[in-house]
């Protein structure tokens, strides 16, 4: 029986986009899956930026682990009272996304394959993003306006993925996902909807904060309907930074390269409009010096992505198509968010703190260990 890696192999390697529908005796039906990923990358880099302009804290107006930390704030997960607030762009991507996968006749629910191992793997997400201080597409943001200081984890970014994708060219598998009734897949849709009516009326339920990263905020709606936006274009173009980067690494593939350039060619654009592109290493908003910790966090996400099948964005939208897989990695980054300001996992300006530091090697040896467990015999791989 031939092997097959549902959703843990980069999106070129399961060919998900050579069925996509459209009209192939055009340029635009034959270059569509190509603007749904130069559009997705526009979106997120230029709304990103806009965000960040409108009331978003300076270079995360969009940062999946930052929305994480501050979800697990508003649901009383963690007693950072700076870290509150549920952020409407998280609830736009999850609904967005379901919404698209509806339409397009993409939802399906589904899952089964190592959730406890996926679970974890959110919370690793969670220490690489937070001794980073950020999540990939906060480290485009941050380049976008001129912050320096996030190449060291663009670098590591890149080499992590590399080594994700060389164990599972050596057989790493978290076994194969099975159809599961239609409920499981809903379950992510429906608790961002019932959340999304708690923040519409303040429920008391929620909390939020006062002052701090929790209280910068976009607009309520402007940010509801730019998450909507960018949750349903990455879902038709599976817009994914460590799948475009391992799709470029294996096979050269520039269509899928084409989203990261044109998210950070957006935010570089947006920036310099809005004033807010400041070239240089020091004094950068939400990012340290520490450029060695800054490569390690980055390149734990890389690996720990490819491994599960997707950087922090791709699993949020992974889990709104019915993925009850990828809601496990999600509910881990939930998870992750409470401990890593629970137990100051984090890093600040200043840079790593030592249990960010113990937790990121602790993080890296952990998924190293996995990789090699669980990679298929050649027979396994025959049978």
């Amino acid at each position: 029986m031939e092997t097959q890696l549902i959703e843990t192999r980069p999106p070129s390697l399961q060919s998900v986009l050579d069925d996509a529908p459209g009209d192939t005796t055009t340029w635009l039906g034959r270059n569509q899956d190509l603007l749904l990923m130069i559009a997705s990358g526009l979106a997120i880099g230029g709304l990103g930026v806009w965000l960040s302009f409108l009331g978003n804290p300076r270079n995360a107006g969009i940062c999946i682990s930052c929305f994480m930390e501050n979800l697990a704030g508003a649901l009383s997960l963690h007693g950072n009272a700076r870290m509150e607030y549920v952020r409407p762009e998280l609830l736009g991507f999850v609904l967005g996304a379901a919404a698209a996968a509806f339409l397009g006749r993409e939802f399906r629910s589904e899952g089964g394959s190592s959730p406890v191992l996926r679970f974890l793997g959110g919370v690793i997400l969670m220490v690489g993003c937070g001794i980073f201080m950020g999540c990939p597409i906060r480290m485009a943001l941050r380049l976008g306006a001129g912050d320096f200081t996030a190449a060291a984890g663009l670098v590591g970014l890149v080499a992590g993925v590399w080594l994700g994708f060389e164990f599972l060219k050596r057989g790493f598998y978290l076994g194969e996902a099975a159809p599961m009734p239609l409920i499981n897949g809903l379950m992510l849709p429906l608790l961002a909807v019932g959340i999304l009516i708690a923040l519409l009326f303040k429920s008391r339920i929620l909390q939020f904060s006062a002052s701090g990263p929790g209280a910068e905020r976009a607009p309520l709606l402007i940010a509801l309907g730019a998450g909507l936006l960018i949750g349903a274009l990455a879902q038709r173009s599976r817009f994914c930074i460590t799948g475009n980067i391992a799709n470029f690494l294996a096979a050269r593939d520039y269509k899928m390269a084409s989203g990261v350039l044109g998210m950070l060619g957006a935010a570089v654009v947006m920036s310099l409009m809005t004033g807010s592109f400041h070239p240089g290493l020091q004094a950068q908003p939400g990012s340290h010096l520490a450029y060695g910790w800054s490569f390690l966090g980055m390149g734990l996400v890389g690996m720990t992505s490819v491994m599960i099948g997707g950087c922090p964005f791709r699993q949020v939208v992974l889990a709104s198509q019915g993925s009850t897989d990828a809601a496990a990695a999600v509910l881990g980054m939930l998870g992750g968010g409470a401990i890593v300001q629970t137990w100051a996992i984090g890093s600040t300006n200043v840079g790593p703190t030592q249990a960010g530091e113990i937790a990121t090697l602790v993080s890296i040896a952990f998924i190293l260990v996995v990789g090699v467990l669980l990679r298929m015999r050649p027979s396994e791989q025959e049978a």
